[in-house]
């Protein structure tokens, strides 16, 4: 299963891994640095070396904002965003259940919350 996933990861992101020197700045930039098991640039190597089983079993693919900070900071133009959505996308392919339903969006609004979280929460955790 890793092959597989490792090359479909890739495809969908687009991303070359391979232009990734581990310096961590993308993960040094990440708001979400603190709320994630696996920061951006561990996300890039583990997809690389095919350890994609522990990325998408991690709760950090749902930790990432999409912000793109790790995207701007990196000096070889490697996109680990594009990684992260991608492994997220190899997640909700997978048969189950959906994550979050319509009837669930009333109890989680709130006066403060932007409309884009309720677009990016569909994203994220309904298949």
């Amino acid at each position: 299963m890793g092959k597989f996933d490792r090359e479909q990861i890739l495809r969908t992101s687009g991303v070359d891994v391979l232009k990734c020197m581990r310096c961590g700045k993308c993960s040094a930039t990440c708001p979400s640095y603190d709320e994630m098991e696996y920061h951006p640039h561990e996300f890039v190597y583990m997809v690389e070396k095919g350890e994609t089983e522990k990325l998408m079993n991690s709760p950090s693919i749902y930790k990432c904002l999409s912000c793109f900070a790790c995207v701007e900071r990196c000096p070889r133009g490697v996109e680990p965003a594009k990684v992260v959505a991608a492994v997220r996308a190899q997640v909700l392919r997978q048969p189950g259940e959906c994550r979050l339903s319509p009837d669930d969006i009333p109890a989680l609004l709130d006066d403060d919350l932007p409309q884009q979280a309720l677009v990016t929460a569909f994203r994220k955790y309904r298949k």
